[in-house]
């Protein structure tokens, strides 16, 4: 991190540091230009073995190819983002992870329809026309599945050969357009004894979740179109609900049913599953707010760094409850803490990008990053989370994460007890 005055960079010391890898990106980009020359105009010759690949219109460079991880069936399972690929802090579509319980469903748009009945005075059933009827709304927030992380939360640790995509990558950030939730429930013109709701989607599971009304009046959403483009069928095309901040898992994708109700309906996702049992025999339901998290993006394994020298450290931080107010960065394992930039935009219940400058002396190194909302709540520790929960808890791990240094330049997944 940046250490104390005496000890600062300097602007010079910044630019000589990074000269000669300036000047190899530029000897590079003068040797693409000579051997492919013509190649970009229409008709113009096919560039040379040592040329630019060619790439197709709408594709990414062919140099340039992340992927999602596929955890499990790609029918029935999911994918994970690359995060440590990305930059900013929107995620592509088509890296957005995935994670369903029972395939993705083919869904007609012309016959699409979303149903809101129970306590209402008027039930009504939209088609997706009717929808994008209403005036639309687009806000850029993240969506975490509750189990993102599951597998870092272990006393006995973590394997070192892990990557950010493979520990955290069930989280994605997206600008989403569609039409208010609240916008609809007057429109149906909900009683007011209702106190929750049933969203049921279509897919094969019909997997189903109980919301408590208070979020539709809030920021829940019936999104249609993400990132500029419809919805990806992987992502609930037509139309899914989604509750900024909230748990994945109660964002239901291909949406087609709403029942307005007096109380829970205790589906099997919230009963058997996605509810966390605590040490004294309880359980805690309805864990709904993804809490304060942060990762660090870069360095991160498998990278391997060539030399000490100043780096810059960069990475992810993000709160259901709000926005970001702070990232501290540790290089000594939690010894000390020294303040993040925070990139801006820092919006609420959304990704951030935190950067710091750090000199590594080529000595071991464990970095670590916390991070704070709005709210005052700080990133935990494993220790506290465990205390709090106990070791057997598989949703909503958000403690601090560590990236071992090795001297030879090496990262590793760390220890951030």
């Amino acid at each position: 991190m940046i250490p104390p005055e005496s000890d600062s960079i300097s602007r010079r010391a910044w630019i000589g540091t990074t000269a000669g890898l300036a000047a190899g990106i530029l000897v590079h980009h003068q040797v693409d230009a000579q051997v492919s020359d013509g190649s970009s105009s229409p008709g113009g010759p096919e560039p040379t073995s040592l040329g630019r690949l060619p790439s197709e219109l709408g594709s990414r460079a062919p140099r340039e190819q992340p992927r999602r991880r596929v955890y499990r069936n790609a029918h029935s399972g999911g994918s994970g983002t690359p995060l440590q690929d990305l930059h900013g802090i929107i995620t592509p579509a088509d890296l957005h992870f995935e994670r369903h319980h029972g395939g993705v469903p083919d869904i007609d748009p012309d016959t699409y329809s979303l149903t809101i009945h129970g306590l209402v005075r008027r039930p009504t059933t939209f088609s997706l026309a009717d929808l994008k009827r209403f005036p639309a709304r687009s806000r850029i927030c993240f969506l975490e599945c509750s189990g993102n992380g599951n597998g870092t939360y272990r006393t006995e640790g973590v394997r070192r050969e892990t990557t950010v995509q493979s520990a955290d990558g069930l989280f994605s950030t997206s600008e989403w357009t569609g039409v208010p939730l609240s916008t609809l429930f007057r429109e149906v013109g909900v009683d007011s004894g209702a106190t929750w709701f049933l969203a049921e989607g279509a897919d094969a599971a019909h997997l189903a979740r109980s919301i408590p009304v208070e979020k539709a009046w809030d920021d829940a959403m019936i999104v249609y179109a993400q990132n500029g483009e419809a919805i990806r069928p992987e992502q609930g095309y037509p139309a899914r609900l989604l509750l900024p901040g909230w748990e994945g898992n109660a964002n239901v994708k291909w949406i087609r049913r709403i029942e307005l109700s007096d109380a829970p309906f205790m589906t099997r996702e919230e009963t058997s599953k996605y509810t966390d049992p605590l040490q004294d025999g309880t359980a805690r339901q309805f864990s709904f707010v993804m809490d304060a998290k942060s990762v660090i993006t870069f360095p991160s394994y498998p990278y391997v760094l060539p030399e000490p020298g100043w780096w810059e450290v960069s990475g992810l931080a993000w709160s259901g409850r709000g926005r970001i107010t702070g990232v501290e960065v540790s290089s000594d394992g939690g010894a000390s803490w020294h303040d993040a930039e925070l990139e801006e935009p820092v919006l609420p219940k959304c990704a951030t990008r935190f950067r710091a400058l750090w000199n590594w002396t080529g000595e071991p190194a464990v970095l670590m990053s916390r991070a704070r909302d709005e709210t005052g709540y700080v990133q935990p520790t494993l220790a506290r989370l465990v205390e709090a929960r106990g070791a057997g808890s598989s949703y909503h791990a958000n403690q601090i994460r560590a990236w071992s240094v090795e001297p030879d330049g090496r990262v590793f997944f760390g220890d951030g007890k």
